[in-house]
């Protein structure tokens, strides 16, 4: 027992060594967009290159892997939390091993490069900018998942960074009731009047927005003694530890929607890193469980609260004290039926909840052609603007409202798009399931508290890190593994209320 102790005290040291790495890699990610002057761009890659190199050697390291090895092989004197970390931390190692340092070294090198490719092509408004940067990494990502090796198809190497344990014989059928429920329900609503959004189009001053957004961040529960947020060309949440944890948004001051909601979702995500237990910093039980669950917590917080009538009638008091020339005469319930609009966009991140599936889909199809090989960067842009006439009856007119829209490719995260898609699928779910176990839930949010909300959250997912797989997780919260009806149950309720569809 003592033995093991002292093995397992020597494993922890290094995975905290090993997240300190990490989080300063992340720190100077972070930096790099928010606040990087022009001409740091060259040294800020070779820096992030560096840390990530050591930060492979660190996990690679035979010591390190003896260590957890051993722990594997004869741990069963350990507490079931320090098992599951040693599990998880052998599970992580396998994988990391199959990626040589060099290997590591040049595809961060190779992100570096798309990345700032493709701020360039945004100003340029020019897919060419990227094209080759781009084809680069796509090169990479098909070599990397040869190496990480797969069963069925090589998108499912590509996934398990990030929603483990799922793969494209899971999703396909997932999207196949997309098509099939979502694309008849949408079309139902198209047929009914429209309702007036107008009012959310008006002139609303940065700061005054920017000011309303801190104060919808603190009432969801974000903790801005464990956080911040910043200005980016896209929103992102990132953390260092539960207790430094950082969103962003992004205003137009033309459109009020855009940073309420940017808000609303990067804090759900906020949320969530907050509520990680501290105790595990560095180790398997202090990380979120895949990127489905974290996108489920966003979603929540961004649709099944912030765009709820509850939420609204307690907040738009002080949302006209704020904006009274731009809402006056408006209701509650005029805000409510407006922020709900039903219209396709051609912005992902600025789509309704439903439509939203769509952009997820056409580009989960894009990225698994691209890796299989049946689709090249040369032909890319085509067949994204293709899709998006055939998929949403939508013309691209420009690559920065089409291709160059999303950060995720230039970051080389290939494999992460269809979490968006889960996410909104296990949060419409936890939510059904918040509603039955919490009877007064309603009521409080009307009273303008959403503490049980997250006091829930808190309690039956932040506090189990990655001790339950996914699925596993939901089956034990919700009774029952991942399941599509819960969304089209939530969003027929919802959209039979605004748009009258008679249901």
């Amino acid at each position: 027992m003592q033995k093991n102790n002292e093995l397992y005290d020597k494993y922890v040291r290094q995975m905290q060594k090993l997240a300190d790495v990490e989080y300063a890699i992340g720190v100077l990610s972070w930096d790099k967009e928010v606040s990087l002057p022009p001409q740091g761009a060259r040294f800020r890659s070779q820096q992030v290159a560096t840390l990530s190199g050591m930060a492979h050697e660190i996990f690679t390291a035979p010591e390190l892997g003896e260590v957890i090895e051993k722990l594997v092989n004869d741990g069963q004197e350990l507490s079931i939390s320090q098992q599951r970390n040693i599990e998880l931390s052998w599970r992580d190692l396998q994988r990391s091993r199959k990626l040589d340092m060099d290997f590591v070294i040049r595809r961060s090198q190779l992100v570096s490069a798309g990345y700032h490719a493709w701020i360039a092509a945004r100003e340029a408004n020019d897919f060419k900018v990227f094209a080759q940067p781009l084809a680069d990494l796509i090169e990479i990502k098909r070599e990397e998942a040869r190496k990480m090796g797969y069963e069925a198809h090589p998108y499912d190497a590509l996934m398990e960074e990030f929603e483990p344990g799922m793969r494209v014989s899971q999703l396909d059928p997932l999207f196949v009731d997309v098509r099939e429920q979502l694309v008849d329900f949408v079309r139902l609503i198209r047929e009914q009047p429209q309702v007036n959004d107008a009012f959310l189009h008006q002139h609303f001053p940065q700061q005054q927005q920017w000011d309303y957004g801190l104060e919808l961040l603190k009432r969801i529960g974000f903790s801005f003694q464990a956080g911040r947020q910043d200005l980016s060309t896209h929103p992102f949440t990132i953390n260092f530890s539960p207790e430094d944890v950082r969103v962003t948004t992004r205003v137009d001051e033309n459109n009020f929607a855009t940073m309420t909601w940017s808000c609303l979702h990067e804090g759900g995500h906020a949320l969530y890193e907050q509520g990680l237990p501290v105790e595990y910093y560095g180790l398997p039980l202090g990380r979120y469980v895949s990127l489905g669950i974290h996108e489920s917590q966003s979603r929540l917080w961004e649709n099944n609260v912030g765009r709820s009538l509850a939420f609204w009638e307690a907040q738009f008091p002080d949302l006209q004290a704020v904006f009274p020339q731009q809402f006056s005469g408006v209701t509650p319930t005029d805000f409510f039926r407006a922020i709900n609009k039903i219209e396709p966009s051609l912005i992902r991140v600025e789509s309704d909840e439903l439509h939203y599936h769509f952009h997820i889909l056409i580009r989960y199809e894009l990225e698994k052609a691209l890796i299989e090989g049946s689709l090249e960067v040369a032909d890319l842009r085509d067949a994204w603007n293709e899709k998006y006439k055939a998929y949403l009856d939508l013309e691209v007119p420009d690559d920065k409202r089409g291709i160059l829209q999303d950060i995720h490719w230039a970051h080389g995260s290939l494999g992460y798009f269809p979490t968006y898609s889960l996410g909104s699928f296990y949060a419409a779910q936890l939510y059904h399931q918040i509603d039955q176990d919490l009877p007064d839930l309603q009521e409080s949010i009307l009273r303008g508290d959403t503490s049980p909300v997250l006091e829930w959250l808190r309690k039956n997912i932040h506090a189990h890190g990655r001790f339950y797989s996914a699925n596993d997780l939901c089956e034990k919260v919700c009774g029952e593994p991942l399941q599509f009806r819960y969304f089209m149950e939530y969003a027929r309720k919802k959209y039979n209320s605004i748009y009258d569809l008679g249901l």
